[in-house]
């Protein structure tokens, strides 16, 4: 569920504290000259002050205060949200001119999500995109998206939205941080695979849940994110911190993909490097690649077993299944990686898997 961000009044406008402070003489009938008398401050520092050339400082609240009647805190609050004012209007100026980069982020679909809000101009779209990306500035947008870019270890280039891809890593990372995990042990992750097989001939509801607790016990955020638009990814794993974090988007829909990304994210975790960054999409080259597919390749399917199975496999669907119950895992997912080796034409068998979609709840 997307978090409610209140958002304060902000003007377009801006009330100097100078102004205040002549509309209080003009009412206690008191010349600038006589005021400076009283606080002890020169003639210039006042006129200053009422033109808005000077501010008001903490000591000359003070004397305001004593000489107005007006608390100290009353003057130094006009002078405060004066300054934050004029500060938000210069930003309000500069932002305008960056409002090409928001029409490179999917914002209907991130709104339609619930992951930002819809607001009614483009800057204050743009202020909500910022807060969504935990960024000051489209500037910095991009050099967080050039950090994540350096830590890329596959070769595949995106021909895709880095917006888009940035915006889904963003909400995994939101999502992550909500996860309560132990300590990462990597034995004891390796353990909680075993298990995690057998939640592949489970539906959703029984195996996203377990799926997330069982790795949060050994130290990994799961996390499932719909894809957005020319994002082309459908699995990623990062470190935040001491918590391992492998994100799904369900991209494929099929149980085989599911469960083979987040088996090959797993390999990510057990075999390579923390300070790495794994995105996955089309056409992903390099050893490491090859390692972590290999590990959900062997993980879910003994090369043993497979062996076994084909030596005495006549082509029908019941084999299959009677395979995939023997080794404790989804039929579909046998299926997925005969077709994948080119046993099994991908026309044929695919009413053994299972396909999923997002509910308007999940993917929110």
């Amino acid at each position: 569920m997307a978090e409610t961000v209140q958002h304060q009044y902000a003007p377009d406008y801006l009330v100097a504290p100078g102004e205040v402070l002549e509309e209080y003489l003009e009412t206690y009938g008191m010349t600038q000259a006589e005021l400076a008398i009283r606080t002890g401050l020169t003639k210039k520092t006042i006129n200053e002050i009422i033109k808005g050339k000077s501010p008001i400082t903490p000591e000359t609240s003070l004397k305001l205060e004593r000489s107005l009647g007006r608390p100290a805190h009353f003057w130094n609050n006009l002078e405060r949200q004066f300054q934050e004012d004029r500060t938000r209007l210069a930003e309000k100026d500069r932002l305008q001119s960056r409002l090409d980069w928001l029409k490179k982020v999917p914002v209907n679909a991130m709104a339609k999500l619930g992951w930002i809000a819809k607001e009614p101009d483009k800057v204050s779209q743009l202020e909500e995109v910022l807060r969504f990306f935990g960024v000051a500035s489209p500037e910095q947008w991009e050099t967080v998206w050039r950090e994540y870019q350096i830590a890329y270890r596959q070769t595949q280039r995106f021909e895709t939205c880095a917006e888009s891809v940035s915006a889904w890593l963003r909400k995994g990372e939101i999502e992550a941080r909500k996860i309560q995990c132990a300590a990462f042990d990597k034995k004891r992750f390796q353990n909680v695979l075993e298990n995690i097989r057998g939640l592949t001939r489970e539906t959703p509801r029984v195996f996203r849940p377990r799926l997330v607790e069982l790795c949060a016990a050994a130290g990994v955020a799961v996390v499932f994110v719909p894809e957005l638009p020319k994002s082309g990814v459908y699995g990623a794993t990062r470190w935040l911190g001491e918590k391992a974090v492998i994100q799904l988007s369900l991209r494929y829909k099929s149980n085989d993909h599911l469960w083979f990304t987040f088996f090959h994210e797993a390999g990510h975790i057990i075999k390579h490097g923390r300070k790495e960054v794994f995105v996955e999409g089309n056409g992903l080259e390099g050893e490491k690649e090859e390692e972590a597919n290999a590990f959900a390749r062997d993980r879910l399917i003994s090369p043993v077993a497979l062996r076994r199975f084909l030596a005495k496999w006549n082509r029908s669907n019941s084999q299959i299944e009677a395979f995939a119950r023997e080794i404790g895992i989804a039929p579909g997912i046998v299926v997925g990686r005969l077709q994948h080796d080119g046993v099994l034409p991908k026309s044929h068998g695919n009413g053994l898997k299972v396909f999923y979609r997002w509910s308007k709840e999940d993917a929110a």
